[in-house]
């Protein structure tokens, strides 16, 4: 049985909180969205026929600066859903000590059964609706699960129409060729062979040579396992919602971008045995990285998971209660506020750099990067061993501080 993705978002903020000296008005400010708008609007399908869709914009904190967060497409997006994804994203910019707050979107659809034509008019009407919110000062959308470069470069073109000039900052993760960024589309999969490394590190772990199984083979996954491959790990086994493919002795994730590309599936890759979702996350394996959706690891699986070390490259994929059984059975996880941060720290030099018109090179943002998640990953761990906690709550206790501290410096207006 699944849980609530707010209340579980709520859970992890009361564990971190319970260790601080919150002021209880700051501590009931944290536990809900700022704002919330809800939008109900047509679409003019293929056929001629209109359809009803419903989507989400929440701000869950704006005190430390705009509020950051992407945009889903998926048939399961609820409100509770894109309110805890919001209120992630603030920890999430935190923790990195990025100048953001936190916020999220999303549309109750399936991509999938949509034309390109169709894809296009959601999403420009969708970008219509929520402009009540976006904005570069105030809100920046960016991809999230089944958004593209492209539908970024439509919600772009549609706000910049409404103001009568071009906007390029108020969206991330545009194509490079309309102000987009060098690196933006490999940073979370970046981020989290970074975060990978650093904690190997801690556990006196090499790279080289580290097992990995990867679930989730989109974006992040597939670059995350392509990135290690390269440093040296063995990806042993990847899936995705259709299953996967294993293989002990070590895959080839270009080619099984290739394949999946080719045919739809990785459970027929030639070069590997088939395996589902179950399987893949209790596979024999150094390092676990769920990156595909919420509530992946929970109780009823976490004592079957083998590797020494989760990375969680999606968001809230590991419940509460799992949680506590990975700790009593030693297994090291990096937290999605930390691990999948690479996304959110490449926007915000996307977004400088449409601010100012000037642009960084490739190497350069992956140096940037590089900098930001390090120095973000040693701050964590000094607070975990500071405080004696895992480094879910140390992350979450060093976020929750940066927050509260501008809040009760902003004060409460009037």
């Amino acid at each position: 049985m699944s849980t609530n993705p707010y209340e579980m978002a709520l859970a992890q903020y009361e564990r971190a909180a319970k260790q601080l000296s919150l002021t209880q008005g700051i501590d009931a400010l944290l536990r809900v969205p700022e704002r919330e708008l809800t939008v109900n609007f047509p679409v003019r399908m293929d056929d001629g026929s209109t359809r009803i869709f419903t989507g989400y914009r929440i701000q869950h904190s704006t005190a430390r600066g705009p509020g950051k967060g992407g945009i889903r497409y998926h048939p399961d997006v609820t409100l509770d859903e894109v309110r805890a994804l919001a209120m992630w994203m603030t920890w999430k910019c935190a923790v990195m000590n990025l100048p953001y707050g936190g916020a999220k979107g999303g549309v109750i659809c399936d991509p999938k059964r949509l034309s390109l034509r169709e894809l296009e008019h959601l999403t420009r009407r969708y970008a219509t609706e929520i402009s009540l919110l976006i904005s570069p000062e105030g809100d920046i959308p960016a991809p999230d699960v089944n958004t593209t470069p492209q539908i970024m470069a439509w919600i772009m073109d549609t706000y910049s129409r409404h103001r009568g000039h071009r906007v390029p900052a108020v969206v991330t993760g545009k194509p490079v060729a309309v102000g987009g960024s060098l690196g933006r589309g490999e940073a979370t999969g970046r981020g989290v062979m970074l975060a990978t490394r650093e904690a190997l590190g801690r556990l006196d772990h090499p790279l080289a040579g580290a097992r990995v199984a990867v679930q989730g083979f989109g974006n992040v996954g597939s670059v995350s396992a392509m990135l290690l491959h390269d440093a040296g790990a063995r990806i042993v086994a990847v899936s995705d919602s259709r299953g996967g493919t294993l293989n002990a002795r070590g895959l080839d994730p270009g080619a099984l971008v290739r394949h999946k590309r080719e045919s739809g599936r990785l459970a027929d890759y030639p070069g590997g045995e088939p395996i589902d979702n179950a399987a893949l996350l209790a596979a024999d394996c150094d390092v676990l990285i769920p990156a595909a959706l919420e509530q992946q690891i929970t109780a009823t699986n976490a004592e079957r998971v083998r590797a020494r070390l989760v990375v969680e490259g999606a968001n809230g994929p590991t419940t509460p209660e799992a949680d506590a059984i990975l700790a009593a059975r030693d297994i090291l996880v990096v937290p999605d506020i930390l691990a999948n941060a690479g996304g959110v720290v490449v926007s915000y030099f996307e977004w400088v750099q449409d601010l100012q018109a000037f642009f960084w090179t490739e190497e350069e943002i992956n140096q940037r990067l590089e900098r930001l998640m390090v120095r973000a990953f040693e701050e964590v761990t000094a607070a975990a061993h500071d405080r004696g906690t895992d480094l879910r709550a140390a992350a979450l206790i060093r976020a929750i501080e940066r927050v509260a501290e501008a809040i009760a410096l902003l004060g409460i207006y009037p």
